[in-house]
C-alpha cells in the first residue's frame, strides 16, 4: 500500500494527500498555479498532474474553472481523485501518457479543446543526468531523449486557438523552451525565479498564447528568499495564496 502524507497548501485552503516517496508538490507547484492566467468558465488541463496540486490550487482561486487532470501513473491518479473529493472540487481525471497520441485519444483528450493548459514537465531527459533509482521520482523527473519537445507539442495541441499555456521549468533550459514553444505561441511572458537576490535564476515561468504574434515580454524577477534565508514577503504571500503572478 502506498505510504502517504496529508499536507496543506495555500495557508490551508487546499488539502493534499501525496506519496511519502517520489515527487512531491512544493514551491514549483505553488508558482505555476499562481502564474496561471485562469478566467471564469475556462476549460483547464493540468498536464502531468500527479496528485493534482496545481489544478487544485487553481480551482481554489477560480471556482468556475472546468478542470481536467492528466496523469499516467494509476496510483497517483487515485490520489488525485481522492484529493478532488477531499477538497470538494469537481473535475475529470484522465489516465493518459501525454507523449502517446493513442493514449491521449483513449482518455478523451481532444485536440484544440482547452482554454488553458498548465504543465510542469519532467526536468531531465535520458542521458542528461543521473536518474533517481526511485521509480516514482525518476518518472516525474525524466523524459525520453527528445521528450520535452514532444511533451510541449502535445500540450499546445490541446489548446484552442488563442488558448493559453503556463509552464514552469529549469532556468537553464530557457533557450530550449523558447525555441520549441515559439513554433506555436506568441505573446510570451517570462519570469525568472531566483533563490535569492545574489544568485542565478533556478526556474523559468513562461506564459504564451497559441497563434499570437505579439512580442515577448520579460517580467520582473521573483526572489524567493531574503538575506536571512526565509521567504521574501512576496514569496510568502504566494505560498499562502494571498496573491498571484498575473
Amino acid at each position: 500500500m502506498l505510504e502517504v502524507t496529508q499536507d496543506l497548501l495555500l495557508g490551508g485552503r487546499v488539502r493534499l494527500v501525496q506519496p511519502v516517496r517520489g515527487h512531491r508538490a512544493g514551491t514549483d507547484a505553488v508558482l505555476l498555479a499562481a502564474a496561471a492566467p485562469v478566467r471564469p468558465g475556462d476549460g483547464v488541463v493540468d498536464v502531468g498532474a500527479a496528485t493534482g496540486a496545481v489544478g487544485l490550487m487553481v480551482a481554489a482561486r477560480e471556482k468556475d474553472a472546468r478542470l481536467v487532470f492528466v496523469e499516467r501513473d494509476p496510483d497517483l491518479t487515485e490520489l488525485c481523485r481522492r484529493n478532488l473529493r477531499d477538497n470538494g472540487i469537481q473535475g475529470e481525471v484522465a489516465v493518459a501518457d501525454v507523449l502517446d497520441k493513442a493514449s491521449r485519444q483513449a482518455a478523451g483528450l481532444s485536440p484544440e479543446s482547452a482554454d488553458l493548459v498548465l504543465t510542469n514537465p519532467p526536468f531531465l531527459e535520458e542521458g542528461q543526468a543521473r536518474i533517481s533509482p526511485d521509480l516514482g521520482r525518476a518518472a516525474a523527473h525524466a523524459l525520453p531523449a527528445g521528450g520535452l519537445e514532444a511533451w510541449l507539442k502535445a500540450c499546445t495541441g490541446l489548446l484552442k486557438p488563442k488558448g493559453r499555456l503556463a509552464l514552469i521549468h529549469r532556468a537553464d533550459r530557457t533557450a530550449e523552451c523558447l525555441e520549441i514553444l515559439g513554433k506555436w505561441l506568441g505573446g510570451m511572458e517570462l519570469c525568472f525565479v531566483h533563490p535569492s537576490a545574489d544568485r542565478p535564476a533556478i526556474r523559468l515561468l513562461l506564459r504564451g498564447i497559441k497563434g499570437s504574434r505579439a512580442p515577448m515580454s520579460i517580467l520582473p524577477p521573483l526572489i524567493l528568499n531574503g538575506p536571512d534565508g526565509r521567504f521574501t514577503p512576496e514569496a510568502e504571500a504566494l505560498h499562502r495564496g494571498e496573491t498571484d503572478l498575473l
